[in-house]
Order: C-alpha cells, then sequence, then structure tokens
C-alpha cells in the first residue's frame, strides 16, 4: 500500500502518483483491482496451508 501513496519529492518537486497510470492505461480500478487480488491470494494461501500435514517434531538424542 505505500508504494501506492501520492508523493512528491521535496528537492525537486516531481511528483509521483499512481492515479496517472491508471488515467493513462483507462484503468480506473486498477488500484482496487490488485489489492482485490492480493487478498484472495493471502486468503487462498491460508486455506492451503490450513490444509497441510502436521510437520512431525524432530526427536533429538539427550
Amino acid at each position: 500500500m505505500e508504494r501506492y501513496q501520492f508523493t512528491r519529492d521535496k528537492e525537486s518537486g516531481i511528483t509521483n502518483d499512481p492515479n496517472d497510470w491508471c488515467s493513462e492505461h483507462a484503468q480506473p480500478r486498477y488500484i482496487i483491482d490488485l489489492i482485490g487480488r492480493i487478498v484472495r491470494v493471502s486468503m487462498e494461501t491460508i486455506q492451503i496451508v490450513k490444509s497441510l500435514p502436521a510437520l512431525n517434531e524432530i526427536v533429538r538424542p539427550t
């Protein structure tokens, strides 16, 4: 999320606005859709991890 914030360089005055890219490429929902995809992958990863079998504990000789 931090990478998709509007920023302005103090010295040069150059701005970085991710919404500009969305406008230039006629994809106004790009950032919202990207967040949705990230959430979906995260949720599916959680389901996969929960379905994995438990790891056997390693018994170390004393």
